[in-house]
Order: structure tokens, then sequence, then C-alpha cells
């Protein structure tokens, strides 16, 4: 699998480097922004792993960029900006994953591969699962022609479900996705969050598969 990495810090990006290359990854390297378009634009790769504090231009461009040139290689976060409205952009501008600094080689070899396994997918500006319709840059919801008004934390997880919708998301998938890889507060969190959820957008929309998961069904019930 080919990965660009993009990140400023050059020690950093070499010992990455080192790291990945000897879990079998074959990986070029950017240190800026127009560097890591001009990359991403030429070439061909399995997944993109972007910092976002870039010279030149900032890892959300970066992505948003790409997104807007209907480029959908699948792209991990990488970075030391771990606040919840900063991963909430991430994942809105279409990053696939998002992992904060310090991190576990391992977890991000894994998260890696797991995002490669999904693919390059498409992320319109418009997400829509069945009738309900969300517009990730604005925040807005709608089911059918009635707008919904949503907590930053229910969009993040109503986010996550419409852009796998159809796929069985498990609690851990969600914990990650929603909430951060080092979140250690009760899992049953997710419960509540999908309760709230159903509440608002309707019942019938978020599936329960038994002992896998959630699912936002793809025809809106």
């Amino acid at each position: 699998m080919r990965v660009l990495v993009v990140d400023d810090e050059v020690r950093f990006t070499r010992t990455l480097r080192a790291g990945l290359e000897a879990a079998g990854f074959a990986v070029d390297v950017a240190h800026d922004g127009v560097d890591a378009l001009w990359l991403a634009r030429e070439n061909t790769y399995d997944a993109i792993v972007l910092d976002l504090m870039l010279p030149k231009l900032n890892g959300y461009r970066v992505c948003a960029t790409l997104r807007e040139e209907r480029n959908w290689t699948p792209i991990l976060m990488l970075t030391a900006k771990d606040g919840e409205w900063d991963q909430v952009e991430g994942l809105d501008t279409g990053a696939d994953d998002y992992l904060t600094k310090p991190f576990s080689f391992p977890v991000l070899v894994a998260r890696l591969r797991a995002v490669t396994r999904r693919g390059p997918r498409e992320r319109p500006v418009l997400i829509e699962a069945g009738d309900v319709r969300l517009d990730p840059a604005a925040h807005r919801v709608w089911r059918g022609d009635a707008e919904v008004e949503l907590t930053a934390r229910e969009f993040a997880l109503l986010s996550h479900l419409a852009r796998h919708k159809g796929d069985v998301l498990s609690k851990r998938d969600i914990l990650d996705t929603v909430w951060g890889f080092d979140f250690d507060g009760d899992p049953n969190i997710v419960e509540v969050y999908v309760r709230h959820l159903r509440n608002k957008i309707g019942r019938d929309t978020i599936q329960t598969v038994r002992g896998a998961g959630y699912r936002l069904g793809t025809d809106g019930g």
C-alpha cells in the first residue's frame, strides 16, 4: 500500500516513515500543504496521513481542496490538535479518521489499514440517507422537509452513521470516531446519544443490530 505522509516536523516524519515502511507500506513525504496537494494530484495513494498545522496551506484546506476536486483518497488526520471541534471540523471537511498525538504506533497502523480497506468513497456536499439529509459544513440536518436541531455531539454521531449508511457500526468504532480514541468514560454513552437522536429524527431511522452495533437505514426507516 502506498501512503503519503504530510507533516512539517522533519524528525517525526523520518521516524514515522521508517516505522510505516517496516510495516509494509510504501511512503512518500511532504512537509507543507502545497507540496502535499501536488503529490496527491500527481500520484495515486491508498491513503494520506495528514497533519493540520502545516506551512503554506493547512491540513483542513488540503483535505477540503482534494474533496472539491473529487479526489476521494482516504485521509487519516494525525495531529496534536485534540479539541472536540478540531475533530468535528476535520471529519466534516472530508477526512475518514482522526488520531491525536501522542499516539500508539500499532493503533495508527491498524486504523490506517482500516481506512484503506474501505477504499475511496465519494463524500458529497450533502449526505443523504433516505429522507434524512445532512449539510456537514453548515451543521444542519433535515428529516424530510423539516429541519432538526441537534447538539454538536448528536450531529457528529449522526454524520458518522450517515457517512456509512447501510453499514453496521460497532459501539467501539463510534466511540473512537465521535468521542476520540482516548475516551475513557462509560461506553454506554453511545446508547444515550442514539436515544437522543431517535427522539429527534424518528425512532425508525437508527436500527440496532443485536450484538453488532447501529445502522442508519438507507431508506430512512
